[in-house]
């Protein structure tokens, strides 16, 4: 944070200004340049280019049977899988499985406990990737300028593990893909830090529609195939506990005194005792949650 009080005259011209409806940033807090999220973006469209380029559709579909033949041949080797195998836009099953996917027995039996973190690198299609970097864009970007790259990638990736656990305890059928558990970790944080940070929210009703739209919109991409929303609920669970540790921000009260003449005096407390008992609540559950998943 930036300490120190600004001029009066700069004092007079920010008078009665507003903060932002959904994202407020208060004077006297560090703004962030966002590149972990923007790198994040990379890296999944670099994992999907090699996951298409292994997949070489044209190579293993060299006699296209009931199932058809690859979309867009002029891709030749990053062609895509025939639609009644991959109604996504993307690689085969098969592909998925060799580079990283989700699959409980291999996990389980296997004890190959790294496609916990491999699978939310991974997603099936063009369509599910396009859908989950527009939502890492929309979200991601501005909690990293508020919070930092420190705060968000834990989150991020703390809460992508969480949901690939919960999705390998409640389907051992199929294999999941796919960076929503993580993002939805980052929806669950949004949420902790609106319920935290209350009291500096100008528009709450706006905050908390849009929230809520966008986790509605995510939810609905679980009917995807290899997408499933036991990983959003894990993700998003995980990611609304640690929002409370994370994302907790001095009240509005606090901030304030940055617009208070030069020493005056400041009898504010910087955080409130609702905010130290979400962060208490949050922290007791997550112990729980961990001694009854070793159980």
């Amino acid at each position: 944070e930036r300490g120190g009080s600004s001029s009066p005259r700069k004092q007079q011209q920010e008078k009665g200004k507003v903060p932002t409806p959904l994202y407020p940033q208060h004077e006297g807090e560090r703004e962030w340049t966002p590149w972990l999220v923007p790198s994040i973006l990379v890296a999944n469209i670099t994992v999907f280019t090699i996951a298409m380029y292994y997949n070489n559709c044209p190579a293993h579909n060299a006699k296209p049977g009931r199932d058809g033949q690859c979309v867009a041949g002029f891709l030749h080797r990053f062609s895509f899988q025939p639609l009644r195998q991959n109604p996504l836009l993307g690689p085969s099953s098969a592909t998925l499985v060799k580079m990283g996917a989700l699959v409980w027995d291999k996990v389980v039996h296997g004890h190959q406990g790294w496609r916990l973190f491999s699978c939310m690198w991974m997603h099936a299609g063009v369509l599910h990737l396009v859908a989950n970097m527009l939502s890492l864009l929309f979200v991601g970007l501005r909690l990293e300028q508020q919070f930092g790259y420190v705060r968000i990638g834990a989150i991020y990736l703390i809460s992508g593990v969480g949901g690939s656990v919960l999705s390998s305890l409640f389907i051992r059928s199929a294999i999941s893909v796919g960076a929503s558990g993580a993002l939805f970790g980052l929806l669950g944080a949004m949420l902790a830090e609106l319920l935290s940070n209350w009291t500096i929210y100008t528009n709450k009703v706006a905050a908390v529609t849009t929230l809520l739209f966008v986790i509605a919109v995510n939810l609905v991409l679980g009917i995807l195939p290899h997408v499933n929303n036991f990983a959003h609920i894990g993700g998003f669970l995980t990611g609304f506990l640690l929002g409370f540790v994370l994302l907790m921000r001095p009240h509005f009260g606090w901030m304030e005194r940055y617009r208070l003449p030069a020493g005056s005096p400041c009898t504010a407390r910087k955080y409130l005792p609702y905010q130290w008992a979400l962060m208490a609540a949050a922290l007791a559950l997550a112990v729980a949650g961990e001694s009854v998943g070793k159980k």
